[in-house]
């Protein structure tokens, strides 16, 4: 194909939300990844928020933190991990973001006293940053994905907008793919398509023709109800694409290949390219279906009735469980509930533990008690930025004879081994303020780090304000502690293990993001190697 026009396509949702229009967008950036062309997925929330970055997780869900250190929604780590890779700041805009910029040259002057309104200068903001991907010359193929529900009053300026872009971008050149759910309702014995036809309704009311309709449904839809949905539609019976529920969100390209989704977007588009190798991701998949063993895992958090708040730790369980054959099977635990009952009452039959990142005192002491069960105990243990945190408070208390050893974050004590970083001791504003994005870690040669990484340079992603105090290194490395990492820029600690331990390895940043769906994390992968060897002793 040429390469000097870039192709849109657009991803919006009817009915209502959670129906999958991430992992829609990541299944079709996938198929045209496989055919050679240049791919990526940007997401519009319409949340006034700046950024999801100081969101309650209960509300949101995990922060997904790019390598340039942006905060942004989840659905970016499903773009990740299924296309492999690195979105940036430009992939992720909010209402937030977008007012704030508009407001911004309002008082700059730059509207030359005009009245600001919604339109044109919202959905002008929005317009630029729809193509601000495009200029880079980086790629064939821009995916948005348009958060929210069609209908909601938050959604219309980006629909108005993306209207708009359609329409000045021509037939050929941009699409829209609208996500919907087609019900199965049990007492009828029936699938209804009438949310379907409302929903399309209302996009056509905004003076938006969707050109593909991706059904969600429980069980697979019938010639029948594809022709009654494409008759009350205006979309052609080849273009509504069967989507019922997969046992693994990684079947999903699979299921859209067979429905022949990416011929579609290439017909629709008018570009050919050749066939798709998903030889690779068939072999995942299979292994993510049909392992030839398991193994349990503890997860310790304080979220852990909302598992969205650690969707990537658990993607990043899926793919290092394929990589290894097994099925990873965890156990959530409230840190809470440890602090109640005793570790041994909930982590007692896994095979290893993972203590999870967070914020705030609520559930810290069960966390530590959890680490120094597994300590104690020789199981597999993985910690992860407060994790780490965690390992180093209870290590200190227990070990190095430091009763008071705490985080300042929780308590200031003589013997704060987690403290504050230098550059974090002036900063008064939440938002975006923290250590973010990627960072160098040196890995020391001979370590269970080392071998997992086989290499003495990595990058990984950070989220976080506090550190471990490099006061207390020595008495740490002397009770023996192992500092397996260090940010050579500020010798700040990235990893800690232990000696005479199976595996006791925890860093201070998030490994989980840089986990991709073929290409798991080396950390996740070992871990889940110990934790199988664990089982088998």
């Amino acid at each position: 194909m040429a390469r000097n026009k870039v192709k849109y396509i657009f991803i919006t949702g009817g009915v209502i939300s959670s129906l999958g229009k991430g992992i829609a967008a990541s299944s079709i950036g996938l198929l045209l990844k496989n055919r050679g062309l240049r791919v990526t997925i940007q997401k519009f929330d319409p949340y006034i928020n700046v950024d999801p970055g100081t969101m309650n997780p209960y509300q949101h869900g995990e922060v997904y933190v790019t390598d340039d250190g942006a905060e942004t929604d989840l659905d970016l780590g499903h773009y990740e991990r299924f296309l492999d890779v690195n979105m940036t700041k430009n992939n992720n805009a909010t209402t937030g973001q977008i007012y704030n910029e508009v407001i911004t040259k309002e008082r700059r002057g730059d509207y030359l006293g005009a009245t600001v309104q919604v339109i044109p200068h919202i959905t002008d903001e929005i317009k630029r940053r729809f193509e601000a991907l495009a200029k880079t010359g980086q790629y064939d193929i821009i995916i948005t994905e348009i958060g929210g529900t069609v209908g909601d009053i938050e959604s219309l300026p980006f629909l108005e907008a993306m209207r708009q872009f359609m329409f000045s971008k021509g037939k050929n050149n941009a699409i829209c793919a609208h996500v919907t759910l087609v019900p199965y309702i049990k007492h009828a014995g029936e699938i209804k398509t009438k949310p379907t036809q409302h929903s399309v309704k209302t996009l056509l009311e905004i003076g938006i023709q969707p050109d593909i309709l991706i059904c969600r449904s429980e069980s697979s839809l019938t010639k029948e109800v594809k022709e009654k949905i494409a008759l009350f539609t205006n979309v052609a019976v080849e273009s509504v694409v069967d989507a019922h529920d997969v046992s693994t969100i990684y079947e999903a390209p699979l299921q859209f290949a067979d429905e022949e989704v990416d011929e579609i977007v290439l017909e629709k588009l008018d570009l050919t390219c050749p066939k798709p190798n998903l030889k690779e991701w068939r072999k995942f998949v299979d292994r993510i279906k049909n392992p030839k063993n398991q193994v349990n895992i503890a997860v310790c958090g304080k979220y852990t009735e909302h598992q969205d708040s650690y969707k990537s730790i658990s993607e990043a369980f899926v793919h290092a469980g394929a990589a290894n054959n097994v099925r990873v099977n965890l156990k959530w635990v409230r840190a809470e509930d440890i602090e109640r009952d005793g570790a041994e009452a909930h982590i007692k039959g896994c095979c290893g533990l993972l203590v999870a990142p967070g914020f705030g005192e609520r559930g810290i002491e069960g966390k530590i008690a959890a680490v120094k069960y597994v300590r104690e105990n020789k199981i597999p243990f993985f910690g992860i930025c407060l994790g780490l945190q965690c390992a180093v408070i209870e290590f200190s208390r227990n070990v190095c004879g430091l009763a008071r050893a705490h985080s300042t974050e929780f308590k200031n004590t003589d013997q704060n081994v987690i403290d504050l970083m230098l550059e974090q001791k002036n900063v008064t504003a939440y938002g975006g303020t923290m250590r973010l994005g990627s960072y160098p870690c040196k890995v020391l040669k001979g370590t269970k780090a080392f071998k997992a990484y086989k290499k003495e340079l990595v990058h990984e992603r950070h989220r976080h304000r506090y550190e471990v105090n490099n006061a207390f290194k020595d008495n740490l490395e002397k009770n023996g502690m192992i500092t397996s990492g260090i940010c050579p820029s500020n010798n700040l600690i990235e990893i800690i293990e232990l000696s005479g331990h199976p595996w006791f390895v925890a860093g201070q940043f998030h490994p989980e993001l840089r986990s991709r769906g073929t290409n798991p994390h080396p950390l996740f992968q070992d871990f889940v190697k110990a934790a199988m060897d664990f089982c088998n002793k």
